[in-house]
């Protein structure tokens, strides 16, 4: 049994019986770890406060090597997000980024970039509006560091570029489709502006990313139903949105 130590995001808990919690951390040195927190439903648990959805915490705990489960040792908030998470709007959203982030990311596979883009996620959306903007941006970043984000510069078909201003079409697999090559099986037309709002997910910081979506909520929603449908894809089942969840 070892004794290990992350900085880390609390993601979710439920109950294991009348008096312990199982916990869920994203940590920045271990990736996704579940713990069993012993007492931390008990009024006068040692853990107070800081097991609160999407706080960010120094977490110790042991691990034993054929156990999924860790015994968490001590939790030491560093920055609450009660405030925000208390909003149902900000809790649903949130806790569909955390969703999608424990479906993805294997147990105890540590993953520095993941782990930064989430922590800038949480703290982009200043309002409600801002919310479908991080849900998009944390969807396209999660598929793009998974390996499933399509390339929507280069025709499916030809391996053509396509230009900034040409016609283009999604087709089966999710690829994009130039003018020239499109054919009737399409899947739908894709717009200039829905293409720009793509390129700048990968371009723009999650904040920045936020700002410049406003006045673009109707592309924002495009291109998340289709990361949504490739999510769906790699999972093998429906996934509910902040918004349906909301």
């Amino acid at each position: 049994m070892s004794l290990k130590e992350s900085e880390a995001l609390v993601i979710k808990s439920y109950n294991l019986s009348e008096a312990d919690r199982i916990v869920v951390f994203f940590t920045r040195e271990f990736g996704v770890v579940r713990g069993v927190a012993k007492g931390a439903k008990r009024l006068k648990s040692r853990f107070g406060s800081t097991l609160e959805p999407f706080s960010t915490v120094n977490l110790s705990y042991f691990q034993k090597d054929d156990r999924e489960l860790v015994s968490i040792q001590q939790v030491e908030l560093t920055r609450s997000r009660f405030g925000t998470a208390s909003d149902p709007a900000f809790l649903a959203a949130f806790s569909y980024i955390g969703d999608l982030l424990t479906d993805f990311a294997p147990p105890h596979d540590a993953d520095e970039t993941l782990y930064r883009m989430i922590t800038a996620c949480l703290a982009a959306p200043e309002n409600e509006r801002d919310l479908s903007a991080v849900q998009l941006y944390f969807e396209l970043w999660l598929l793009r560091l998974s390996g499933y984000l399509p390339d929507w510069l280069r025709c499916g078909s030809c391996g053509r570029t396509i230009g900034d201003n040409e016609a283009a079409t999604i087709v089966s697999g999710f690829q994009l489709q130039c003018g020239t090559c499109r054919k009737s099986y399409a899947i739908g037309e894709i717009s200039t502006e829905d293409r720009e709002v793509f390129r700048n997910v990968q371009a723009l910081s999650p904040q920045d990313f936020v700002e410049y979506s406003h006045g673009r909520n109707d592309s924002v929603a495009m291109i998340s139903s289709v990361m949504k449908r490739i999510i769906a894809g790699v999972l093998g089942r429906e996934v509910a949105s902040g918004d349906s969840l909301r």
